[in-house]
């Protein structure tokens, strides 16, 4: 297997968001990146991702003009499955269904190069599951980023379970080596880490809403002006040490038992679900992203997300 120093070409498959987030950071730290997708109209909009993202760099100050060529001059389209052939590390970031993404493994780890270290970027399928269709499955781990990718930290690595420490260290390694901060996730559960905090959070959230105890915006505000600051700086078990325990051990006495633990989606997730009210992407959902209003919101999101990224690797 080869290690992290010999990786040269990544194959990122899927040219949507999440994809062509990732080509563009590993461009930038010099890596020779082939974006691959099945539709070439997927290529032409992921074309477009990454120079809307690059305009928003550039404004920001992260890079120079200059800078921004190489990145683009980094990264080629291929709609050709052969091109995993050329792969030194394999990125998977297709649609979010077990088969589809098992059809696909079972096809491109016999293309790829059998030394080559294979990943998907699922956000909590299971990494066991999808290495039923890969060939030589030792090599194949999960590589969860965090949209959007090009300006969150972190990055999930999952064992499977037949996944060999090595590629477990090469995917790390991977990580660090573009400036993100990974963390490891020894068993392979549904959601992973991160997700099985945010599900956590947004059930309560919903509890908290739908039984009137206060309105959606301000469940927003508590995250965002306490909760959200406090552990973009500081974890769970860092804020309870700070804390002292002994005072979370009392609260926890009586909070716990009264927390939400609904084992069904919530009805006010589910009814704008079934209204196939999606968020940004349809215009509504929670709130209102109608006349331009969703574009504004995910340009705000991101100018604010790469200040914190700033305040986060200036200790890194």
């Amino acid at each position: 297997m080869l290690l992290r120093k010999d990786i040269n070409t990544i194959v990122i498959a899927g040219a949507g968001l999440m994809g062509s987030s990732m080509a563009q950071i590993f461009a930038q730290y010099g890596y020779k990146v082939i974006l691959f997708d099945i539709f070439e109209e997927a290529i032409e909009k992921g074309k477009d991702l990454i120079a809307i993202n690059q305009k928003a760099s550039i404004e920001e100050g992260n890079i120079t003009e200059e800078q921004s060529k190489q990145i683009i001059n980094n990264i080629s389209f291929s709609t050709q499955v052969g091109c995993f052939s050329n792969a030194d590390y394999v990125i998977e970031a297709i649609v979010e269904k077990l088969s589809v993404k098992k059809k696909f493994w079972e096809e491109v780890s016999a293309i790829a190069p059998e030394d080559s270290v294979l990943t998907t970027n699922t956000s909590g399928l299971s990494i066991t599951k999808i290495a039923e269709s890969v060939k030589n499955p030792e090599r194949f781990a999960g590589m969860h980023w965090v949209n959007p990718p090009h300006i969150v930290p972190l990055v999930e690595v999952i064992s499977g379970d037949k996944t060999v420490q090595e590629a477990v260290e090469i995917a790390r390694d991977l990580a660090i080596s573009i400036h993100k901060k990974p963390v490891i996730v020894k068993k392979d559960v549904n959601g992973f880490i991160l997700n099985r905090l945010q599900y956590a959070v947004l059930r309560e959230a919903l509890y908290i809403a739908e039984n009137g105890i206060a309105d959606l915006e301000d469940v927003d505000n508590v995250m965002k002006y306490g909760l959200g600051m406090r552990y973009a700086c500081i974890g769970p078990f860092e804020t309870v040490d700070l804390g002292g325990l002994d005072t979370f051990y009392n609260v926890g006495s009586y909070l716990f038992a009264d927390l939400s633990n609904q084992k069904e989606v919530p009805d006010l997730l589910k009814k704008r679900y079934e209204e196939k009210a999606y968020g940004t992407k349809t215009g509504k959902g929670f709130y209102d992203y109608s006349n331009g209003r969703g574009e504004k919101v995910i340009e705000k999101r991101d100018k604010d997300f790469i200040k914190i990224a700033k305040c986060l690797y200036s200790d890194l």
